[in-house]
């Protein structure tokens, strides 16, 4: 997936230009973004501040570590089942 050019604390910032009375289209063109970006941002972050953002970047960091390491175990046990039942 394609990395976004915006910062979690810009797109907040975006928009509560939008919640500030800005038309969307007027702030999606300022931006250069469009208006299915802005409607699919609005529904990740629409609520949130600067520093929650930050906690769920944190959150799903985490989350796909913990995701990588539980795959990595769980091949390594069933290369272990494998090799039990070959040696019985």
């Amino acid at each position: 997936m394609k990395p976004s050019r915006f910062t979690e604390e810009q797109i907040i910032g975006i928009l509560r230009e939008q919640e500030a009375g800005a038309a969307t289209a007027d702030v999606c063109r300022k931006h250069g973004i469009s208006s299915a970006t802005f409607y699919k941002w609005k529904a990740r972050y629409g609520g949130l501040e600067v520093s929650d953002a930050k906690r769920l970047k944190a959150l799903e960091d985490e989350n796909t570590k913990l995701k990588k390491l539980l795959a990595e175990a769980m091949l390594d046990n069933a290369m272990l089942k494998d090799v039990a039942a070959k040696n019985v």
